[in-house]
């Protein structure tokens, strides 16, 4: 997409209203494991569960080939075959609750192309404002990754190129958990999350069509569980931010590990999930306040 193109679509919006409702919640925490949620009406929604809400509800013939809606309704028209979800920036400014109304308002803000070691690369910059009951709750800027076809002579994936670079090196973690990925719980995110992206369960789709060696474990989900690690572990704070960027991809080949530090001072600790190989797949940085 040329800038001129690209500037017709900065700016475009798009409003969305969801009830945050009690189901999906407890789904997904039946989808961790996890008995220790306070999952009621009117309790709060944990953090980074609002990718749940506000399904994109496509009808069939509106899905490319990918599984993805087809681009050119908000998404721009990016003609390069592969997406994904390169990193996001949260500001939590109070929690969702449970049974309430909500309403996100999103708008693309950037379109930028690049050169990488892959191809050809374009960003996506869109921005989410999440309200309910009167009052803002989360704002966000998710960065989406548009890149080449997969090169047939690639031994190994690529890494997916970062929107930004401001995140430091993963540190000594002082807690972890290990995960083992398999097609169920792929499958359970997204359709907890209505996700139709073939990456996640099509196993011949991404071999053979995108060139990844196995299923790739969702973004969101990832990020979800460093938050879901770091909350676990600190109970009594508040998550405030969260910031993350992809580095590597995670496939469901081989267990991975979630990592994090305990908050300094000032209440900022370092996440970060690494794979089998203890190759970096993730880094992350939250706030919380005591």
């Amino acid at each position: 997409m040329n800038k001129e193109d690209a500037s017709r679509w900065v700016g475009r919006q798009q409003r969305a209203l969801d009830t945050i409702d009690c189901n999906r919640a407890l789904a997904m925490a039946a989808m961790l494991d996890g008995s220790g949620y306070n999952l009621v009406s009117g309790s709060a929604l944990p953090p980074l569960w609002h990718w749940l809400y506000f399904w994109e509800m496509t009808e069939n013939q509106g899905l490319a080939a990918d599984g993805h809606s087809k681009r050119g309704s908000f998404l721009p028209p990016i003609e390069l075959p592969r997406r994904m979800w390169a990193g996001g920036e949260l500001e939590l400014l109070q929690p969702l609750k449970l049974g309430a109304m909500a309403e996100r308002s999103s708008r693309i803000e950037n379109i930028e192309n690049k050169e990488g070691r892959s191809g050809s690369l374009s960003f996506v910059t869109v921005s989410h404002k999440i309200s309910s009951e009167g009052a803002c709750c989360i704002r966000e800027k998710q960065s989406i990754v548009y890149r080449d076809a997969a090169r047939p002579a690639a031994a190994t994936p690529a890494p997916i190129p970062a929107a930004t670079s401001n995140i430091e090196p993963a540190a000594i973690a002082d807690f972890s958990r290990e995960i083992h990925p398999d097609p169920l719980l792929l499958f359970r995110y997204s359709a907890l999350t209505f996700n139709a992206h073939r990456i996640h369960y099509d196993r011949g789709y991404v071999t053979d069509d995108e060139g990844y060696p196995g299923l790739l474990v969702h973004g969101p989900l990832l990020a979800t569980l460093l938050a879901d690690l770091l909350m676990s572990q600190n109970p009594d704070c508040i998550l405030r931010s969260f910031n993350f960027r992809a580095v590597a991809p995670v496939f469901d080949l081989e267990p991975f590990k979630v990592c994090g530090t305990t908050p300094d001072e000032s209440g900022e600790a370092k996440l970060w999930v690494t794979d089998q190989t203890g190759q970096i797949c993730m880094k992350a940085t939250a706030s919380v306040a005591f």
